[in-house]
C-alpha cells in the first residue's frame, strides 16, 4: 500500500511539473493578439516589421504579417511602436545572494548575518525583479548556504504564490575540502559553507544523488576556488575536484537526464572540467587555444559572466588588486577567442554577486563592447540559452508552439543594446505581467 501511495505522489508531482514546463496548447482558451511594430524572434538574423503574434492560453499559436485578419473576439495589445522580443534568459544567477560588497561584509555577510527567512524574502524580491526586467527564465547556480531554497522558490512561483521567472535550480553546488567559503576563521570553529564539500568519487557521487533527489535541475561544481597572480604576473587558480571526482558527478547527473555546470577560472581546474565531461564552463576567465578547441569538439557551453569582474577592485598595488585586474584582462581575451571560434556562448550575469538592485541587462553592453553583435548577444539570452536548457523551440523564441513569454522595449536594441535595460512590457505564459505602454 505504501509503495502504491509513493507512486501516486510521484505521478502527481510529474503532472504538476509538466503543467508548468511542457503543457500543450489550449484550443478553447481565450485569444490575445500582439501588434508588434518590430519583431526580433530570437532565431532570425534580422528583425521583421509589422507582425501579429497570436497567443492562445499560455502558448503562441502563430505569427503572421500585420495584414492578417484578427478575430473579433481577440484581445489586442498594441505594441506597434515598440520592439518585441522573446522573454530573456539569464543563465547564471544566485537569487539567495545579496551582493558581495567588501564594505558590507562581503560574501560572508550573506550567510552569517541573515536568517533563512530573511534570505527567502530577499530571494522572492530577486525573482520578482528579474521578471519585471523581462527575464522570464533563470538558471540559478547555487543557493550559497541556503540549501534547496531555489527549488522551493521555484515551487512557489509555479503554484502562483509569488511572481517570478521559470527557474532551473542547482541547489547546493559541490566543491572539496579547502575549496569554498567560509574561510579565514579560527581553525577550531566549524564554520558553515556555501557549497556541499566532498572528497573522493564516492562522496562526489553521493552529493550529486542527494541534490538530484531534492529537485536539482542542474548540478553546479566548483573546479577552481581562490586565485592570485604569481611572480611572473600570470593568473593562477587553485584546482578543486579531481577528474575522477568530477566524472562520478557527471556520470550520475547524466544518468538522471540532467547537466553539470562547472565554475572554472583557468589552468588545471578548467582542464579537469573539460576532461571530466562538464556541460558548461562558467566564467572561463582564461581559456587556452587548446581548451577552446576541446570545448568546440565536445560541444561545451560557455557562460562568461563578464560584468562581475569589473566591480570592487582592490587597490592596484595590492595582491588583491593585481588579481582583480588580471582577471578582467585575460577574460576579455578569452571572450574574444570564444567568439572567433564560434563557441556556444550563453548570457549570464552572476547576479547576486552583483546587487539585485542593478540591471540584469547590463551584461549586453559588456558583450557588445567586446565585439559581439547586438543580435548575437540577444540570441545568447534567448534561443541559444533555451537550447542549453533543453527547451529549444519552447522558450527564448517567438514562434508557433512556444510559451507566450514576450517582452517589449521602446527603442531599437540592435542600434543601442542598452535599450534592454528598460523593458516596458512583460508577458509570462500568456498573462500580461507588466505594460508601461498603456500608461503613455
Amino acid at each position: 500500500m505504501r509503495r502504491f501511495f509513493l507512486c501516486f505522489v510521484a505521478l502527481l508531482a510529474l503532472d504538476a511539473r509538466s503543467a508548468y514546463g511542457q503543457s500543450a496548447p489550449q484550443p478553447g482558451a481565450s485569444l490575445t493578439v500582439i501588434r508588434a511594430g518590430t519583431l526580433i524572434d530570437g532565431t532570425s538574423d534580422a528583425p521583421r516589421k509589422n507582425q501579429l503574434v497570436f497567443v492562445r492560453g499560455g502558448r503562441i499559436e502563430k505569427v503572421t504579417d500585420g495584414s492578417a485578419t484578427i478575430p473579433a473576439e481577440a484581445k489586442v495589445i498594441d505594441l506597434s511602436n515598440t520592439t518585441v522580443l522573446p522573454g530573456l534568459i539569464d543563465s547564471h544567477t544566485h537569487i539567495f545572494l545579496w551582493g558581495e560588497d567588501p564594505k558590507k561584509g562581503g560574501y560572508d555577510a550573506n550567510i552569517l548575518n541573515a536568517g533563512i527567512a530573511l534570505r527567502a524574502a530577499r530571494a522572492t524580491f530577486a525573482a520578482r525583479r528579474a521578471l519585471e526586467q523581462g527575464f522570464t527564465t533563470l538558471r540559478d547556480l547555487e543557493t550559497e548556504g541556503a540549501g534547496y531554497g531555489d527549488i522551493e522558490i521555484k515551487q512557489a512561483i509555479e503554484e502562483g504564490t509569488i511572481p517570478g521567472p521559470r527557474i532551473f535550480g542547482a541547489t547546493r553546488a559541490i566543491s572539496t575540502t579547502g575549496g569554498y567559503n567560509l574561510e579565514g576563521y579560527a581553525p577550531e570553529l566549524e564554520m558553515p559553507k556555501g557549497a556541499q564539500l566532498v572528497d573522493g568519487p564516492v562522496e562526489a557521487r553521493k552529493a550529486a544523488r542527494q541534490q538530484l533527489e531534492h529537485g536539482a535541475d542542474w548540478i553546479k561544481v566548483y573546479m577552481t576556488h581562490r586565485s592570485w597572480v604569481d611572480k611572473q604576473g600570470r593568473l593562477v587558480s587553485q584546482p578543486t575536484l579531481t577528474v575522477e571526482e568530477l566524472k562520478a558527478i557527471v556520470d550520475e547527473t547524466h544518468g538522471w537526464g540532467r547537466k553539470v555546470a562547472c565554475h572554472a577560472y583557468n589552468g588545471i581546474g578548467l582542464q579537469r572540467a573539460l576532461d571530466g565531461g562538464c556541460d558548461s564552463i562558467e566564467h572561463g576567465l582564461e581559456i587556452s587555444d587548446a581548451q577552446i578547441a576541446q570545448m568546440s569538439k565536445q560541444g561545451t557551453w560557455y557562460c562568461p559572466t563578464l560584468s562581475p569582474y569589473y566591480d570592487d577592485w582592490g587597490p592596484a598595488d595590492t595582491p588583491g588588486g593585481k588579481r582583480d585586474r588580471a582577471r578582467a584582462t585575460v577574460h576579455e581575451v578569452s571572450f574574444k577567442k570564444a567568439m572567433q571560434a564560434h563557441l556556444k556562448i550563453v548570457y549570464g550575469t552572476d547576479m547576486g554577486g552583483i546587487p539585485w538592485t542593478e540591471p540584469l541587462a547590463q551584461e549586453f553592453g559588456r558583450m557588445v563592447a567586446l565585439g559581439m553583435t547586438p543580435m548575437d548577444a540577444i540570441q545568447s539570452a534567448t534561443s541559444r540559452a533555451a537550447e542549453m536548457l533543453d527547451m529549444k523551440g519552447e522558450i527564448g523564441v517567438i514562434a508557433p508552439g512556444a510559451y507566450a513569454e514576450v517582452i517589449a522595449v521602446a527603442g531599437d536594441p540592435l542600434k543601442k543594446v542598452e535599450e534592454l535595460e528598460h523593458v516596458k512590457f512583460v508577458m509570462q505564459n500568456g498573462a500580461v505581467y507588466k505594460n508601461e505602454f498603456e500608461k503613455q
